[in-house]
């Protein structure tokens, strides 16, 4: 029985070596994405690459990454993927705790990388090197249980922490998937999550292995739902993976009847949205944690509202066991809640280098009687519904996921008692709407320090990821306490005007266009007013928030603005400036009698 990814997708370079594999940035056959990825596994091999050995890869989605991913699983190895927009703190932090022997990336990224004990290896100098591999190299394949990738994860001590994958847990994730979903080579298949983001090891595998075509769009398509959705009708995409943020944006827009696509997966959040009756595909709910191989639980989620009651996460996949337990390890009684821990072939090896982590959050199993078999504990609260189903209820802990990205506050916590103004803070979700959750950063500022929003979202943004950064931060005279003496979220009060941070006092709206733009925004950013010159990133939009923007202010004002505007001039008055000259524009394009129509 096959035992490693890299040799399904060999076999189906041998089987149809011309077929479309990757098409991003450039298209890539079978037979040569085979072959630049064997002509890098073999370098990797003379470096000393085999079973167990970590090798970093830092790339952005392109074919040039699927090219580095499997050329390091062809070596035996397991690769760990890192975002190169990444800060170079965050890095070199996440480097120097995994230790990889090497570092695989492109020539535009190794100036900007952070250097240390692993070697680094460019792609554009392996596509030009033509030495042969060294006498006597041998093949080490990997087998079930060694390590097939490690991804990192936002850490609960206030450091992010590795999750070791073998390649059993992604087999058995690869062959549910292609029974599940009936993969086969006719499909089209898309890669759109980040690439530090273990949805990408679901995108891009199961594909391959069947020797279907995996479409990579670019970052500013991947942004904007209409113009995702124009991109996957005119791709012909026939399954496609997108986070639940933009999964219940892109349930709401108008489909065409004869789209090719036939499934939207969706998962890493919470689903809020069930999909319309006339939805020409299906829409299937994920569930599961990094700790265990992407996907723990599926289930397709049924057209039309049901009030009050969210979309189930659905039931475990093959060969996973999904166990509610007490806070004794007891199954709770029929309908009950209780913490979720899930067993089988998809939970993690554990921890990189952090045994007393492991042990803490991977247990024997109980339930099995299988030798090593363990459970991990989510901490997530679930309840068994009566069709076999089961509804996510929450955290049992402070863990929270944003814009579908899980986060420990105490990691952000960590980055902020670095600033020499701040004394003490804690970091929460607020839902700004339904569905729509902010980080939000209570601070209590030392006397006499005076720091402004602009300024401690630039400092975090030298040490942590984009979607790490907090929206808002507030200024607190002290963090509220519980009887225990512990900080107490739910006393913490909801910014307003007088304790959010910003950079420069508040100027007022000084035209009728001003008003309504920032009568549009401030809902949007959840704050009561916007100032005309207040930076819209600053504020804590992003581009899921730009997007609905700039869906409102056409809809309002009837002007076609690009996404790229908010970018270009991130606050009110710019906004208001483009829409004036838009207008104007069209107002000298209309007839009289359009113009008078218009006035009417």
């Amino acid at each position: 029985m096959t035992e490693c990814v890299a040799d399904l997708v060999g076999a189906q370079a041998a089987a149809t070596p011309e077929a479309l594999a990757v098409a991003g940035g450039r298209r890539l056959t079978y037979r040569e994405l085979d072959a630049r990825a064997e002509r890098l596994a073999d370098r990797l091999r003379s470096l000393g690459v085999g079973p167990d050995v970590l090798v970093g890869l830092c790339l952005e989605s392109s074919a040039a990454m699927v090219v580095g991913a499997l050329g390091i699983l062809k070596a035996g190895g397991a690769y760990m993927p890192l975002d190169p927009a990444h800060p170079r703190d965050r890095l070199a932090s996440l480097l120097n705790d995994a230790r990889p022997r090497l570092l695989v990336t492109a020539g535009c990224f190794a100036d900007r990388l952070p250097r240390g004990a692993w070697r680094l290896i460019t792609l554009d100098a392996e596509r030009r090197r033509s030495d042969p591999e060294p006498p006597g190299l041998r093949r080490l394949p990997p087998s079930a249980r060694h390590l097939a990738y490690v991804i990192y994860t936002s850490g609960s001590t206030g450091r992010p922490k590795g999750v070791q994958i073998t390649h059993g847990g992604l087999l058995n994730l690869l062959r549910w998937h292609l029974r599940a979903f009936a993969i086969t080579a006719r499909d089209r298949t898309t890669q759109i999550a980040a690439v530090g983001f273990d949805a990408a090891v679901w995108e891009l595998w199961p594909s391959l292995a069947a020797g279907a075509s995996v479409h990579i769009p670019e970052e500013a398509i991947r942004q904007e739902p209409e113009a995702l959705r124009d991109w996957l009708v005119s791709e012909r995409i026939s399954v496609t993976f997108l986070p639940t943020p933009m999964a219940e944006r892109m349930m709401a827009l108008p489909w065409p009847a004869d789209t090719a696509l036939r499934t939207m997966l969706t998962g890493a959040d919470t689903l809020h949205r069930y999909p319309p009756p006339d939805l020409p595909f299906v829409v299937v709910n994920n569930y599961g944690p990094t700790e265990c191989t992407v996907v723990a639980t599926s289930g397709p989620v049924p057209s039309g509202d049901r009030p009050g009651v969210l979309p189930a996460i659905g039931r475990p996949i093959d060969n996973v066991q999904v166990h509610v337990l007490d806070e004794r390890f007891r199954p709770v009684p029929p309908g009950g809640s209780g913490e979720l821990y899930i067993g089988g072939p998809g939970v993690a090896r554990g921890y990189l280098h952090k045994p007393a982590l492991t042990g803490e959050r991977f247990i024997k199993d109980p339930f099995s009687a299988a030798p090593g078999a363990r459970l991990y504990r989510t901490g997530d609260l679930a309840r068994r519904l009566p069709d076999g189903q089961i509804a996510f209820l929450g955290r049992i802990d402070d863990q929270i996921k944003v814009r579908g990205y899980r986060i420990e506050p105490a990691e952000i916590v960590a980055a902020l008692s670095a600033h020499p103004a701040i004394r003490e803070s804690v970091v929460v979700a607020r839902e700004a709407a339904p569905g729509d959750k902010r980080l939000v950063a209570y601070v209590v500022i030392h006397p006499g320090s005076r720091p402004t929003h602009g300024a401690l979202r630039d400092f975090l943004a030298a040490r942590l990821p984009d979607y790490m950064v907090p929206a808002t931060f507030v200024a607190l005279p002290s963090l509220p306490l519980n009887a225990s003496g512990k900080i107490d979220r739910a006393a913490l009060p909801p910014p307003d005007d007088a304790s959010v941070l910003r950079d420069e006092g508040y100027v007022a709206p000084r035209t009728p266009v001003e008003e309504r733009v920032a009568a549009i925004l401030a809902p949007l950013l959840g704050l009561q007013r916007v100032g005309v010159l207040d930076d819209f990133f600053m504020l804590g939009g992003h581009s899921m928030l730009g997007t609905q923007l700039i869906a409102r202010l056409r809809e309002i004002f009837s002007v076609q603005l690009a996404l790229r505007t908010i970018f270009e001039t991130p606050n009110v008055a710019g906004l208001s400036a483009e829409i004036e000259r838009l207008l104007l524009q069209k107002l000298r394009s209309m007839s009289e009698a359009e113009v008078a129509e218009m006035l009417r």
